[in-house]
């Protein structure tokens, strides 16, 4: 349906007048004629009757009228949804219950009027993918993976270094430790089976094993609290989480959350962009999370030599 020739029949509809709709239109009384006659004849019915007192709606005319209008506000409601300035500005944040959807609450309690969709992304290629063709604006990832540089025309900033903590049963050997080294680990069983091969929590994960000797098993199916359960009741089984990760917390279960000290492996989130997105509420996310830099924790702290906070490739494909 044309939605022009809609719009032309709402206004002669409101006016009451051919000739006051084509003022308001700025068209031709000609073109309002025009219109109508061919939306009346896509209809197959008469929408107006012409009086002395102007154009008044037939019964079918009546009857079609609040349908129009739904029409021509669907139309304004589609075209809002992608308007700049308009449209929600869509951020991929990995998972609901990790530091960047906390850090991008932060944002949204600083910005309530800046409209938010967000969503999670599997891995850095997926949301590559997504912010070049514009399907997001943003996301939050670990960048520089080896063998991976940024491609041209995506850009990032560091926004947080995630301190790594131990979690334990109550009857873990190291539960009532007020902190852990990393170097301490080697030789316990730490059990994360959200780990996936390719993806750049697994090449941050394998660096760490390899630089302090630890053993991760990733095996099993990573059902929604069954980490945490097996761990709360286990005396051997621990896992790794960031400071900020809210996992699903058994109930009545003592689990125990360790500081990792000496030195503190950190998570290096980055938020990723596409240089020509023209979104007006990304600068504003950028300066919300860039506003000082990225805060770590007191003493010395460890991330994969690929990670290196700011540092990227000189050469993007």
């Amino acid at each position: 349906m044309d939605l022009k020739a809609v719009r032309t029949f709402v206004t002669v509809a409101d006016s009451g007048q051919f000739q006051e709709a084509a003022a308001v239109l700025a068209i031709t009384q000609q073109a309002v004629s025009k219109r109508i006659s061919a939306l009346e004849k896509e209809l197959g019915v008469r929408l107006f009757t012409r009086t002395a007192r102007g154009a008044e709606l037939t019964a079918d005319g009546h009857a079609f009228l609040p349908y129009a209008r739904e029409l021509l506000l669907a139309e304004e409601r589609a075209a809002a949804s992608v308007r700049l300035g308009r449209r929600a500005l869509r951020v991929d944040v990995i998972g609901a219950r990790l530091a960047p959807a906390e850090l991008l609450r932060g944002f949204h309690e600083a910005h309530p009027d800046i409209a938010l969709d967000v969503v999670t992304l599997f891995d850095v290629d997926s949301a590559l993918t997504a912010l070049r063709s514009g399907a997001i604006d943003a996301s939050f990832r670990a960048v520089a993976m080896p063998g991976r540089p940024l491609p041209r025309g995506v850009e990032a900033a560091p926004v947080y270094d995630e301190p790594i903590e131990l979690l334990t049963g109550p009857g873990h050997a190291l539960a009532d430790r007020r902190s852990v080294s990393p170097g301490e680990l080697a030789g316990h069983r730490i059990w994360m089976p959200g780990i996936v091969e390719g993806t750049e929590w697994a090449a941050y994960y394998a660096s760490l094993a390899a630089e302090f000797g630890l053993t991760i098993d990733s095996s099993g199916p990573n059902f929604t609290g069954a980490v945490q359960d097996a761990v709360a009741g286990s005396d051997s089984l621990a896992t790794l989480v960031g400071q900020r990760t809210r996992p699903a917390w058994p109930a009545g279960r003592d689990l125990r959350r360790i500081p990792l000290r000496d030195p503190t492996p950190v998570y290096p989130h980055s938020l990723l962009w596409v240089t020509a997105n023209p979104h007006p509420a990304l600068p504003a996310l950028r300066a919300h999370l860039t506003a000082g830099p990225p805060a770590r924790p007191d003493g010395r702290v460890w991330t994969p030599a690929w990670a290196v906070r700011g540092v990227f490739p000189a050469r993007r494909p």
